[in-house]
């Protein structure tokens, strides 16, 4: 294309509402055309009011005729190199079709946190102050012109605020710039800087020699960066035992220069690597598996492939040996798993055998790693990038492989704008790519399975475990009979039995109970009434390291009373048992026992699970007591002994998965146990031992679980025979968003009907969501059971852009999620 002609960027602009959410023309000027490239963020003018607003190009286009009047300029391009490549571009309309969002929200997500700017408004004074009549002005504008006066600069709005003390939302500011006492200025600042280091380096080439005028010091700080071309100037003075003012001192005579270069945070310095690969032995079942995939990548069509294997049948053995050949065939590899908690195994793994090759991504990294990991991949230092689901998004040139660990697991799944399943965005990367997205899984997803059954995808199994482990035996506890005989804690006699024998074996146990805390909630023994958050139409629930009652949704706190806050008798007792009470009793009944307790309130940060699970690893406990995240992934040979203290939990919720979910949850925790040499044993406590499910997942019968469940399904008309979708309403008058999600229903019944008949739909009215209040916020959804394609999600977005503009409902915030977690 001719630069030379007229110039036009297409230009996804943030901070835009949906129904107004389109690729704006701006002009390129002529002093921007060679910065100014598709992928490359700007700074535009936006509005009646030309505020500074950020964009991101991505589409360039010529205009032979003058432009028209009204197209605007670019003002300043914010990247020196475009951050999108096409696929990252054609990925972000791919994201707004298909979850709902604007384009720069799709944007958004495909940059990492660090790298992403803000727009700042500075302030400053007109015209001086002896200029204008102080006093016609209010107390707070004199302060704001007075305050001005003295800084003599434009001062930033937010240091404006912090020193005034203006509160948020005061348009004192927005009114004087509007009346002509105070000019303003916008800018576009990053919110993490890169990592550099100062180098020093010859500020030419001295074939012929060093300067005659060079101290034996300087001579022998010029022979160093003769030999080396540059270094940093930690690493001269270290070398040649100078101090830094002799380099200040030949950049100051023109012999040498400063200048700064990138570095890159590592995550995980501190983890070994090993520039060698031991070989991957696989055992028959194993190769077979390995050759499947290995077909499937070496085609020439993209394609997806189910491995399914129970716990401990080596599934990643197989990924290595299939990694291996992507790296060897020039190919960038993807490897999700589904929570940080499943990481660091994971991690230090990969890094021990591909080095600094793996790149990391999930948000327990700070802003600045994950910056730099995102820069590492874009620049082809790495070629693998192991994560959470924001992995999915590396901005790799060519993806052979995606790998999918635990692909059942709900944490792939986004509940944030853009609601997107790391899944679908694998598929579409593969789709691109012409690569092979891998799904494994002990326990797949019924929409995986029933795929791979039907033949939409390729399909690989490992039915034993890998090498002399066996899988564990399983005891099924009637915690009926336990209180029959007088035992009201926590613990089976067999449970705490196998507690003792395996402590005094010198071997190590795993115990699950889902539920954070002390006490799950608190009842008063007078009214009958819960304890519950007056924000959540939600219980509290008991935490003893700080003696609150806590809500697990907003964050409301209040010290404990038994006085009733309905009736004011002071009856409220405990009811229930959580984490912290289940430590308490295991360490009364066990004192000799090291015990860690490893939910989010005792491991809130990355590292805490990283030091935690590494202490569990190395001996230094011999019980783990936690929430879900001890159920998956985790992987030492020395745990023989599985307990589950309350099966039943997960499987009568309100969610047509309940079923799907407690066999995974039951399923992945029974085979953290017995993974090594040593036979392994798991004991389930249940009050409903003759539940099929609890009898299923004990023998960790996944074909079986999967011909039950299947039926069903669709019986039920639920995914995979029909795809749901929900519309949220939110707002803090439950009328109000009652009233919405009807008017909403009317207005869908009535488009559908006239222009969209031949979809087939079911449509259930609006009701309160599960939890119907969240921070003094009512919810609630209607759901779809439709077939999620194109044209239905054509009809949705009309919908949703048709219903900004209803009168009456501009408190209600409407979401639509195609792909809810939660039903």
């Amino acid at each position: 294309m001719d630069r030379t002609e007229q110039t036009i960027a297409q230009v996804c602009v943030e901070n835009t509402a949906y129904d107004f959410d389109q690729l704006f023309d701006y002009l390129v000027p002529p002093s921007l055309l060679d910065a100014a490239r598709e992928g490359c963020r700007v700074l535009v003018p936006f509005g009646r009011s030309n505020g500074k607003r950020q964009g991101m190009i991505l589409s360039i286009k010529p205009q032979t005729s003058a432009p028209a009047d009204h197209i605007k300029p670019i003002t300043a391009v914010l990247d020196k190199e475009p951050l999108l490549n096409r696929e990252l571009r054609e990925m972000v309309f791919w994201l707004k079709e298909r979850y709902f969002c604007t384009l720069f929200e799709a944007v958004h997500l495909l940059l990492p946190t660090g790298i992403n700017f803000k727009i700042q408004a500075s302030y400053g004074l007109a015209k001086p102050l002896s200029e204008w009549d102080v006093s016609a002005f209010s107390p707070l504008q004199q302060q704001i012109i007075t305050y001005l006066h003295h800084q003599k600069k434009m001062v930033r709005q937010e240091t404006l605020r912090r020193d005034l003390g203006l509160q948020k939302g005061d348009k004192t500011l927005e009114q004087l710039y509007r009346d002509g006492v105070l000019v303003r200025s916008s800018g576009a600042v990053r919110n993490i800087g890169d990592a550099t280091t100062k180098m020093v380096r010859l500020r030419q080439d001295w074939a012929s020699g060093p300067p005659k005028k060079l101290t034996p010091r300087q001579r022998e700080v010029f022979q160093v960066l003769q030999d080396t071309g540059g270094a940093s100037v930690k690493e001269v003075c270290y070398f040649t035992g100078v101090t830094s003012s002799v380099l200040q001192t030949m950049v100051k005579n023109g012999v040498a220069e400063f200048y700064e270069e990138s570095v890159y945070r590592n995550p995980y310095a501190g983890v070994s690597a090993s520039s060698s690969q031991e070989d991957v032995t696989l055992s028959p079942e194993q190769h077979l598996a390995f050759e499947k995939l290995l077909t499937a990548y070496e085609s020439d069509e993209p394609s997806v492939s189910l491995l399914y294997g129970v716990t401990g049948s080596g599934k990643t053995l197989v990924f290595l040996k299939l990694i291996d050949k992507a790296i060897a065939q020039g190919d960038s590899v993807i490897v999700m798993v589904p929570e940080i908690s499943l990481t660091p195994q994971t991690i230090g793994r990969f890094h021990q055998r591909y080095g600094k090759a793996v790149a990391v991504f999930h948000s327990g990294l700070s802003l600045g790693e994950r910056l730099d990991e995102w820069k590492r991949v874009r620049s082809g230092q790495a070629k693998i990038a192991i994560g959470t689901r924001s992995a999915v998004f590396a901005p790799f040139d060519k993806v052979g492989l995606i790998i999918m660990d635990e692909e059942h697991e709900h944490t792939y799944k986004s509940e944030m704008s853009p609601r997107f399943h790391a899944r679908e965005v694998a598929k579409f990367r593969c789709a691109f790519h012409k690569g092979l997205l891998v799904l494994s899984s002990a326990t797949p997803s019924m929409e995986s399975a029933y795929a791979a059954q039907t033949g939409r995808y390729g399909y690989a199994s490992l039915p034993k475990r890998y090498g002399p482990a066996k899988l564990p035996e399983v005891i099924v506890v009637d915690m009926n009979e336990e209180q029959q005989r007088g035992n009201t804690t926590t613990f089976s006699a067999a449970l705490l039995e196998a507690l003792r024998e395996n402590l005094a074996a010198g071997h190590q146990s795993i115990l699950l109970l889902n539920r954070r805390g002390y006490h799950p909630f608190a009842s008063c023994r007078n009214c009958r009434e819960v304890v519950t958050c007056p924000h959540c139409s939600i219980s509290l629930t008991y935490h003893a390291a700080n003696h609150r009652l806590l809500c697990h949704y907003c964050g409301y706190s209040v010290p404990f009373s038994d006085e009733c806050p309905h009736c004011h008798e002071r009856e409220v007792r405990f009811t229930g048992v959580g984490t912290q009470r289940a430590e308490e009793q295991l360490q009364a009944f066990l004192p000799q026992a090291r015990v860690l307790r490893l939910d989010t309130d005792a491991a809130m940060s990355r590292n805490d699970y990283e030091k935690k699970l590494s202490a569990f690893g190395r001996g230094e406990y011999d019980i783990i007591i936690g929430t879900q995240m001890v159920a998956k992934g985790l992987d030492f040979p020395n745990v023989t002994l599985v307990g589950v203290l309350s099966a039943d939990q997960s499987l009568y919720s309100d969610d047509f998965r309940s079923s799907e979910r407690t066999f995974d949850l039951l399923t992945q925790v029974v085979g953290r146990s017995g993974r090594g040499s040593l036979p392994g044993k798991a004991i389930i406590q249940t009050f409903t031992p003759e539940n099929n499910i609890i009898a299923l997942s004990s023998s960790q019968d996944f074909p079986a679980f999967y011909h039950q469940e299947i039926q069903y399904r669709k019986a039920m008309l639920y995914p995979p025979f029909a795809d749901l979708v929900t519309v949220g309403f939110i707002g803090q008058k439950e009328s109000q968003v009652q009233q919405a999600g009807h008017r909403f229903l009317e207005l869908f019944s009535a488009l559908a009907k006239a222009e969209y008949s031949t979809l087939p739909l079911r449509v259930l009215p609006p009701s309160p969501a599960l939890v119907a209040k969240v921070s003094n916020k009512y919810r609630y959804r209607l759901i779809i059971k439709c077939k999620n394609d194109r044209r239905f999600r054509e009809l949705l977005s009309r919908l949703l852009i048709q219903f900004r503009r209803e009168k009456g409902f501009s408190d209600v915030t409407v979401i639509a999620d195609t792909c809810p977690d939660l039903v």
